[in-house]
Formats: C-alpha cells, structure tokens, sequence
C-alpha cells in the first residue's frame, strides 16, 4: 500500500490528527496497525522526511573557534605585552612573543576540535531506540530511523520517539512536563477530541520527548524531527553554552588570581625599581618578563581538554559520561547504589525450578535458548500437563524472543522460553488469544493481569484471565489451586502456608520467585476500562516459578576492589529478602537485608541513622531509592546510584552521580542519567570511578606543576630586584619556558597512568579544594627552591664567569629545574622514584626533547642569539643540571622526613 494522503486530510506534521478517528489515520497514512508499514515504504518515507531527529546547532566554524583562542583575558595581556616590546623597540621579543602566542592558539584550536570531535563520537554512542512493528513483526530500531506512518510500541518507562495518535491505550499516563510543563502525569486514550483543543488537552496523542510513567499503548506516527510539537520549539530556541565545571571554575579562577598576583608583582617591581633608579626601558622589560611569567596561558584550556579526553577514555570502557561535572566527581564516589538484576548478575534469566501441585520439577536450558527439558525429582515420575501454566506465562507477557534475543523484559523473556518448553506454541497461542485488556504490572501492586478472547469460539462468551506476580500479590487473587493432574482445588489457610513456605525455600537458594494464576471469566459485565483488577480475582494458582540470574564472577572481584578502596556497596533489588540476602552473601556484600516494607515504618532521621549499616535493600520500590540517596548524603557521602526503570528518575537526579543502564534502561533514566553503561555491569562502575579518580589526580598534577612554575617565576623576578640584582630572564626565555618548556611536559601529565593505589586509598572527602592550604604551601616551597636556585647559580657564576654568561646559566638552571620539578608534580605524597617512574613514555619524551632543545640553545650560534644566551661549557651546563635538580632532591628529602614521622 502507497502513502496516500486525502485531499482534506492533514499532512504528515500537521495539527488535525488529534480530531480524526484512529481509522482514518491509519487510512490516510496508509498503514495497516496491526502488520506496520512494509519494508519497501519505510525506505519511500525516510527519503521524503529525512531522519527523526532535532537539528541541532551546528559546531562553530574552525575560523570561530580559532579566533576565540586569542580572545582570552590572559591571552590579551600577552598581547598587550608584544605591543608594548615592539613599542620600546624590543622587535625579536615581540615577534617571539607573537609565534608563540599563533602556536599556542593553533595547538588550543587542535585540542578543542579534537575534544569536540571525542564528545561527538560519545554521543553518537548513545543512541534511543524504538519498538516499532514492521511487516508484521516487532523490531527494535533507532529512534531516528522512524517515519510517519511507523506503529510504535510503548510501555512504563518510554520516552516517546516521535509525535503519534494512539491506536491503543492500556491504563495509559504520560508525563507532558518537557512539552506542556503540567507537573503531573496526563491520562491518555484513544478517543478523537476536538479540532481546537489546545495541546495539552490533547488525549489521544502522544509526544515526542515526554515519558510514559504506566500502561502501555501503540502509537501511529504523525510526525518527525522538526516537525514535531518540540521541534518546532526548537526552532525558536537560541543556542546555550554548557555551564563550566566545578574544578573548571576553580582552575579559572586560579589562573585569574595568579594574574592578579602578577599585577601586584608588576607594581611592586616598579617601585622598586624607580626607588632603586633603575632605568625606566629596563624597568618595562623586566615588568614584561614577570607578566608572561606569571600568566597560566594553557591553563583552562588544558583542564576542559583533559576532562573530555577523559570521557573518551571512558567510553572505551563502555562507560557513557554525558556531563562534564561527572567525570571530576566520578573520583570522589564513596558509595555505589547498585540494581542487582543484569548489574551485579548476568541477566540471562532462566527459569529453573517449578513448583505445580505441590511437585518440584526442574527446568534444564540456559538463557534464551528453546534447548531443555522439564524434569521430575523421580526418575520414573511422570511430568504433569503444563500446558495451561505454559499459556498463561507467555499471554501474560509483552516480551518477544527473536534470534537468541531478548526484546522486552529479560524476566518475561525466561517466560516465553519456559511456555515453549511447556508445551505450547508461542506465535499460535498469541494469535488465537488476542489481548482484549490488561493491568500493567506497578511496582506497587507487584503483578500484572492480562485478559484475552479465544477466537477458536471454543470459550464463546467468556475470557481467559493472565496473572503473574509477586506471590503475596498473586495469592490475593486466587481462591484455588491446582493438584498434581492439574484439576483445581479449593485453597484454604493451610494451602497458603505451603505456597509461602514453598517460595521461601526456593528464594533461599538464591532463586527469585513469581506466581501464575489464571481462569476463565465470563465476559459479560467486566469492566476492562474502568476496573479490570475486580476481573482478576477467584482465579486458580498454577505454578510458583523459580527464575535465577547468576552473579557475575567480575562483580565479585569489583566489591572486594571497591570494598579495599573504601566504597560502599548496597544492593537495591525488589527480590525476595532471602534470594536477595544469598546473592549478597555470593558477591561479599556485607550487612543488614532490609524490606521496602521497613523503610516505611521508619522515618527520615531513622533511615539516615542505620543507612550504613544496611548492605542489601530488598523489595524495594523504586519511590525508597529516593529516601535511601538522601539517607546516604546526609552523611556527606558522594552516591552513585544505578536505574533503569522510569521512577528511577528521581533518585538518579538526586544522585551526585546518576548511573543508567545501556541495555535494560529505560529512555526516561538514560536522560536523567549522568553516565550509562553500555553493557550493564557493575564492574564498569568501578571501572569507571578508577578512571575518575585518574583523571582529578593528572589535573592536580598539571595545575601543581604549573603554578609552582608560575610561582617561582614571580619570586625569582622580585627577588632579583629587591637583591639589586639584574632582570634574570628576558621576556623571549620565559616565554619558552612558559610555552615551550612547560606545555609538552604539562601536557604528558594528562595522560599519566592510574597509580597502583589508586583504588587502595579512600575517596576524597565531597568539598575537596583542587589548591587548598597544604598544597599551596607546597607550591610556594617548590617555587622558593627554584628560585633560591636561580638566582644562586647567577649569583655563583657572575663571581666566575662574565654577566651574560651567569644570566645565561642562571635561565639554563630555571629550564631544567622545570623538568626535574615536573617529577614531583606526579608523586605528591610518596617516592616519585616508585614504580611508575618509568610508565609514561609521553613525558619522558618530552623531558628528554625539552633537554635538548635547552642544551642546544647554549651550544647553537644563532640561537644563542635570538634566544639572548651565551656559550656554556658542558661543566657548566653540568652545573645547571645538578643546581636544577635540587628541586628533586629536597622534596624528596621532606616527603621522607614526612612519611617516617606519620
């Protein structure tokens, strides 16, 4: 069938879908709802319509981008710096002045086009999907891959793909507040409304970017990309740069403070120098040098670099970061909320054991596979008819089994396998009991219910009625129970006991345990719209069903790796106490199992007070993960907090750091999220707190090693004045130790490995400063050793040798001081002689190129020159070397004295 659209029927993206009845819709796009569109004109529309995504704003223009690397404030001031040598007639200062600042700007343009090049590739990692129905089958797909006219699949926890009427509304609620801004969820329905109501009135319609929170439904797509209700907002909505980070701001504001410095400086130095009668062109050659010395030009660049580069490390390890804030915080995680379905285990859910009749059997077969058995204890017992259970598991049931595959519910999933292996067809037994109505499974009630017509006419007049659930949920809708022939019986007290002792003990193996139910009702006077639940009860109970999901052996080792650095785990579940209590025991997860149940019964200041005591949460609903976050942080704790489910949302926002899982996570909880993992494992998280707290660390490392290096610049220049001694660099040496000497070292620290105790030392506490007082006292000791050197090594020489000559070795001993101090900005407590002395082969190279380089200064005529230095012997560049390396030695001197007292 082509697309045809009537003459007074609305184009695709128009506004009178909402008043036609379903029928027409269907008509007018030329879709059958029950078989989709055909393959054939999917490709037709795709071409038509283009791809269903909003047009995002494109990416600066490389001439943007490039222009505002010279735009900065401290870059100006190097500029105002090259005006003014070229002013004074200084023209080689100035021209280096102005080569240096184009490479740093062409070397900050790079970086950010690689970064953005890295945040894009992440992005693209993270891509929503839709559940559409296409020739007749169900199929997953890319949300941007739908057209008008696709059938669109929804249920709890969907974000809708795209602008649709509704073909099919079960007990259906859509949070509208990303479109309408109305707080609380809207109803929705099938029936046509009026041609003027206004959008948000609009029932029978569903939009793009709002969440489903309950039911289910089929949508009939009306609209993609920008013509969509939010695309056409988008339309109007000017572009918003991303708020700068935390440690973004912090370094900022400490490259500003220390320019601040730098003007101070620069004034001091000139009065002291006109009291000194210093000549005033020397006066402004020296303010220039102190004010290219003191500025950190790469500074904030270098910090926004490292985190992105940082996100793409992470994404290597299947840990999607999409803010920025994330990755400084992922180091400091102190507790890790973690789901235990398909995180903490496998999730290939396999249902294992029944219990029918009062008769144990085992199911054999693993995972999605059809292969496998139903099995007596007894060898020569025989197996009872299982037919009726085996329908009533894969009726109930919206997941769809497609080549080893799971599309739907994992749990569902082990359903279907068990009604194949049951005995019954699964397509057929579908086709011939269509579902006629239904209550979603809540989380509140713990059950869903499921009713169906027998088009065979061999039930004329009545309906089969599904249930499946949580077995207190499941026991208050039934009144019998099967025997071993599979005949019901009535089920009295005593009946009860047995099915709750039965399900305790296969929970106590570790195993979680749902009910079946089901029977015929008559079909006459239930209500399926306004209240099905009152036709689901006096139903028989068929089965208890034990479904396991394995630990997975790597998240054993994660706990214990996350338990040694000083991370606690709690296992949030809505299983069983007892199953959830074995699993904890089998992954060493330590502490109190406590109830959903029980978090009602306390209050806040309760929770808050026994929170880090409780190891495992169980039958939990997800409203208590709110609770149990805020509980945690009210001990200042930083948590991570895993979801996938759409009320999840809440405690993933409230999170320091909200975690989504990639494959069983919702579209709501992957746009509340902070991070997503791709492949749902626990041991991703620990991973990626790993790599956090690698990333914080090699940017302490750069801002230690470049503001001790900007610090002792400062000092040395004063200094030399208040000692009536002359300007110890030029304007052109400290911009190659600022720009050239400096920045490849600087930068090879971003790309230091984790140290091996990275993971054995607690988590930093949630408010740590990046420069607080210790370490500020540390830099300004640093900077006083290499200035002390400095000036020590041109005060030695100017007794031995000629003045250029002690100048020379003088800026020589700087440069090299720079390179053994880059050492200590890698080990800030211990040995930076340890085992990862030799690990980064980036910063031994560039020490090893800047050494040259320096070397090469004082023994090349012409860049002796240009560089204003002089001729040094290899004695007296030896001495350079052993004055440069005192850096080295004392800090390593009083890390030991430090390590011996503690």
């Amino acid at each position: 069938m082509t697309l045809h659209l009537e003459p007074d029927a609305p184009a695709a993206g128009g506004n009178g879908w909402h008043a036609m009845p379903v029928a027409d819709v269907a008509q007018t796009l030329g879709v059958d709802v029950e078989q989709g569109l055909p393959a054939a004109q999917v490709t037709d529309r795709q071409a038509r319509y283009g791809p269903n995504a909003l047009r995002s704003a494109p990416p600066p223009p490389w001439w943007r981008l490039l222009l505002a690397q010279f735009t900065d404030g401290l870059i100006l001031v190097l500029l105002g710096a090259a005006v003014l040598s070229l002013a004074i007639g200084e023209i080689e200062e100035a021209a280096f002045i102005a080569v240096l600042l184009v490479f740093n700007g062409l070397l900050g343009f790079w970086q950010e086009r690689q970064a953005q090049q890295s945040l894009a590739a992440i992005q693209a990692l993270v891509v929503p999907q839709a559940r559409v129905r296409r020739d007749g089958a169900v199929q997953q797909i890319p949300a941007d891959e739908l057209v008008p006219g696709d059938v669109v699949l929804l249920e709890a926890g969907d974000t809708v793909p795209a602008d649709g009427r509704l073909a099919g509304a079960f007990r259906l609620a859509v949070a509208e507040a990303a479109l309408t801004g109305e707080a609380v969820p809207v109803d929705k329905g099938t029936a046509p409304v009026a041609q003027d109501t206004a959008l948000g009135d609009r029932t029978d319609m569903a939009f793009t970017h709002t969440a489903v929170t309950a039911g289910r439904a089929e949508e009939i797509v009306t609209a993609t990309g920008m013509d969509t209700e939010i695309g056409k907002l988008a339309a109007l909505m000017s572009e918003v740069e991303p708020a700068p980070t935390p440690l973004q701001r912090q370094t900022a504001q400490l490259g500003h403070r220390l320019a601040l410095i730098a003007g101070v400086a620069v004034l001091v130095l000139l009065l002291i120098g006109l009291a000194q009668g210093v000549a005033w062109h020397e006066l402004v050659v020296s303010s220039i040098a102190l004010a290219v010395a003191a500025i950190p030009e790469a500074l904030p660049a270098t910090v926004t670099v490292t985190l992105a580069v940082g996100m793409s490390r992470l994404a290597k390890r299947r840990a999607v970061v999409k803010r920025l804030h994330a990755v400084e915080t992922l180091g400091s995680t102190s507790v890790i909320c973690s789901d235990k379905t398909g995180t903490l285990t496998l999730n290939q859910m396999t249902a294992r054991t029944l219990v029918h009749g009062g008769q144990e059997l085992t199911v054999e077969g693993q995972g999605y596979a059809s292969e496998g058995r139903i099995t007596t204890a007894g060898f020569d017992d025989p197996v009872p008819d299982l037919r009726q259970l085996a329908a009533v598991v894969v009726l109930c049931n919206d997941a769809v089994l497609r080549d080893g595959a799971c599309i739907g519910d994992p749990t569902e999933g082990a359903l279907v396998v068990l009604g194949g292996k049951g005995g019954v067809d699964v397509d057929r037994t579908r086709q011939r009991f269509p579902r006629v109505g239904e209550v979603p499974f809540d989380s509140a009630t713990k059950y869903m219910a499921t009713f169906h017509e027998d088009r065979s006419g061999e039930h004329a007049g009545l309906m089969l009625v599904c249930v499946k659930g949580a077995v207190e949920s499941v026991l208050e809708r039934v009144d019998r129970v099967v025997d071993r022939t599979g005949a019901p019986a009535p089920l009295d007290d005593a009946g009860r006991e047995a099915v709750r002792a039965a399900a305790d003990r296969l929970a106590a193996g570790g195993q979680r345990v749902l009910a079946a139910a089901g029977g015929w009702m008559p079909r006459a006077g239930a209500d399926l719209e306004g209240d099905p639940e009152r036709a689901a009860t006096g139903l028989t109970l068929l089965a208890l069903i034990g479904i396991v999901d394995p630990p997975r052996t790597e998240a054993r080792e994660a706990i214990a790796a996350a338990h040694g650095s000083g991370i606690a785990i709690k296992m949030i579940t809505g299983d069983h106490p007892t199953t959830a209590h074995a699993i904890a025991e089998a992954l060493g997860i330590p502490g109190e199992v406590v109830r959903g149940s029980d978090l009602e019964d306390m209050d806040d200041r309760q929770l808050a007070a026994r929170v880090r005591e409780i190891g495992v949460f169980a039958r939990v609903a997800p409203e208590h993960k709110l609770r149990i976050v805020r509980a945690l942080q009210s001990h200042d704790l930083v948590v991570s907090m895993t979801g996938d489910g759409v009320n999840d949302a809440p405690a993933l926002e409230q999170a320091d750091i909200g975690v989504a899982m990639g494959i069983t996570g919702t579209e709501v909880t992957k746009e509340a999220a902070d991070m997503i993992l791709l492949d749902d494992n626990f041991t991703t998280i620990v991973s990626a707190v790993r790599e956090g707290r690698t990333i914080y660390e090699n940017i302490v490392k750069f801002v230690r090693f470049q503001l001790s290096t900007n610090l002792s610049a400062i000092l040395t220049v004063l200094s030399a004045m208040v000692f009536g001694m002359a300007a110890p660099f030029t304007t052109i040496q400290i911009l190659w130790v600022n720009l050239i000497c400096d920045g490849p070292p600087a930068l090879a620290l971003g790309v230091d490995r984790p140290r091996p105790q990275a993971m054995a030392e607690p988590p930093r506490p949630k408010r740590t400063q990046i420069l607080p007082r210790q370490r500020l006292q540390v830099l300004v000791w640093l900077a006083a050793i290499m200035g002390a050197c400095t000036l020590g090594v041109i005060g030695w020489a100017g007794q031995a040798y000629d003045a250029a000559t002690a100048a020379t070795m003088g800026w020589t001993t700087f440069v090299l001081a720079q390179l053994f101090n880059v050492f200590n900005a890698r080990a800030e407590h211990g040995s930076a002689f340890g085992a990862g002395f030799f690990s980064n082969r980036y910063l031994w190279l560039s020490v090893i190129a800047v050494a040259v380089a320096q070397l090469a200064i004082v023994k090349v005529e012409w860049m002796q020159h240009f560089f204003d230095a002089s001729h040094l012997s290899a004695a007296q560049f030896l001495v350079c070397v052993a004055a440069g390396s005192l850096v080295l030695w004392l800090e390593e001197l009083r890390k030991l004295v430090l390590r011996r007292r503690s």
